[in-house]
C-alpha cells in the first residue's frame, strides 16, 4: 500500500528559561489529502501523471494559511500549487506557467541511480528531478503567492552535457502569483553554489515584499543511514526584496544563463545574510554548537507569536526524510527587526486554524 500523503496540526511553545531542548510540540491532530474525486495523494513515485488533474503523485514541500484559513501547498513534482481546505480536501489549481512542468515525469533511474527524468531524450525543459518548487510564502494581506525552485530549470542550463546529466546552474527562478487579478511574474535568484546538494528549501513573507530565502547542503554530522558523516557548510538565511529596484521580470525568457556572470541586462534579486545556521554563536550545551548536530535537509521557516520584549519569533524545521530513528528539529530565533532592518507584519487571518477548545483538551490530555 503506497504511503498517503498527510499533514498535522502541532501546538508548539518556547520556554526560553529551560535548557535545550527547550521547545515543546503537541500533536493535536492528523489528516489526509485528497484530491476532488476523493482519491487519496499518495507519496510513491509511480502515481507520476504528465498533468496536474491526473496525477496521484504528490510532494508537499511548501505550505502557506490562506486568508480565508484555508491553505496552499507547493509540490515539487509538478511542480504544482493546490489549495486545500482544512480536512485536506482539494479545493483549487493555481496554473504553473508550462514553462516549469516536465513532459515525462517518471519514477525510473538507470543503473546508477540517476532519475531518467534528466536525459535530454525524455525532458528539455522544466524542473530537475527532485528540484521543483521547494519554497512558497504567501504575503501577509493573503493576496499574492511567491514560490520558489529549488534549483536551475533544465532550459536554464540547468544541466551539464554529460552521461548521466548533471545539475549545473545557479539561476533559480521566484515565481509570484496574484491571487486577485491572476497576473504572475518571474524573478532570478542566484544560488551560491550546486555542489554538496546546495538549492532553495523555503521561502517566508516578512511583509509584503521582503522575504526570507533558505539555502542549505546536503551535508551534516548526524546523517540518515546508510550516509557518511560529513560537516556541513553551507547552511544559511537570506534577506530578499521582491521591491527592488529596477528587478527584472524574466516571464518571458525561455532560457536563462548558468551562471550570474552572464545575465547581462537582467537584474537579479539581491540578497543580505539574515541568519548564518552554522554560526559558532549558536551554542545548545557548553561543548557543542548547532553545526554539530543540525540536521541534513534544513527545510521550513515560519514565524510565531512575538516575544514578550517584542521580537519576531522564528521557527526553523528540519525534514528527516521520513526516518523514525532521526527526529525532526526545530529550532526558534528571537529576532528584533530594528537591528535586523526589517518591519514585520503578521499575516491577517480570519481566526485560529484549530478549534481553542481542542486545543486546550489535547493540552490537558498530554
Amino acid at each position: 500500500m503506497p504511503y498517503w500523503d498527510r499533514f498535522h496540526f502541532l501546538y508548539m511553545t518556547v520556554n526560553v528559561g529551560a535548557p535545550f531542548p527547550n521547545i515543546k510540540t503537541v500533536l493535536l491532530d492528523t489528516r489526509f489529502f485528497r484530491n476532488e474525486r476523493n482519491q487519496h495523494f499518495v507519496g510513491d513515485s509511480s502515481y507520476f501523471a504528465n498533468d496536474d488533474r491526473n496525477t496521484l503523485r504528490f510532494d508537499p514541500e511548501g505550505v502557506r494559511v490562506s486568508k480565508d484559513g484555508h491553505f496552499f501547498v507547493s509540490d515539487e513534482y509538478g511542480p504544482y500549487l493546490f489549495k486545500f481546505d482544512r480536512q485536506g480536501r482539494l479545493i483549487k489549481r493555481i496554473p504553473v506557467p508550462e514553462k516549469f512542468l516536465i513532459a515525462n515525469p517518471t519514477d525510473e533511474v538507470d543503473d546508477d541511480g540517476n532519475s531518467k527524468e534528466l536525459y535530454p531524450e525524455n525532458n528539455t525543459f522544466g524542473r530537475q528531478a527532485n528540484r521543483g518548487m521547494e519554497g512558497l510564502a504567501i504575503t501577509p494581506d493573503g493576496r499574492t503567492l511567491v514560490g520558489m525552485m529549488q534549483n536551475a530549470l533544465i532550459q536554464d542550463h540547468g544541466l551539464n552535457d554529460s552521461t548521466p546529466p548533471g545539475r549545473l546552474g545557479v539561476t533559480a527562478r521566484i515565481f509570484t502569483y496574484d491571487l486577485q487579478s491572476g497576473e504572475s511574474r518571474e524573478y532570478v535568484y542566484v544560488l551560491d553554489g550546486i555542489s554538496q546538494g546546495r538549492g532553495v528549501n523555503e521561502i517566508l513573507a516578512v511583509n509584503d515584499h521582503q522575504f526570507l530565502v533558505l539555502e542549505r547542503d546536503n551535508r551534516t554530522r548526524v546523517p540518515t543511514p546508510p550516509n557518511d558523516s560529513q560537516g556541513p557548510n553551507n547552511k544559511k538565511i537570506y534577506l530578499i526584496d521582491l521591491k527592488q529596484l529596477g528587478l527584472t521580470d524574466v516571464s518571458d525568457m525561455d532560457s536563462l544563463p548558468a551562471s550570474a556572470d552572464d545575465l547581462g541586462s537582467i537584474v537579479k534579486v539581491e540578497k543580505r545574510l539574515f541568519v548564518d545556521l552554522l554560526s559558532q554563536d549558536y551554542k545548545i550545551d557548553a561543548t557543542q554548537t548547532i553545526k554539530d548536530v543540525i540536521a541534513e535537509k534544513i527545510e521550513a521557516l515560519a514565524w510565531g507569536p512575538n516575544r514578550p520584549d517584542g521580537r519576531h519569533l522564528l521557527y526553523v524545521v528540519s525534514d528527516n526524510d521520513l526516518f523514525p530513528e532521526l527526529p525532526t528539529q526545530i529550532y526558534a530565533f528571537a529576532i528584533d527587526g530594528t537591528a535586523a532592518g526589517i518591519t514585520y507584519q503578521a499575516q491577517q487571518l480570519p481566526g485560529p486554524l484549530f478549534p481553542p477548545g481542542q486545543v486546550k483538551k489535547a493540552l490537558q490530555e498530554k
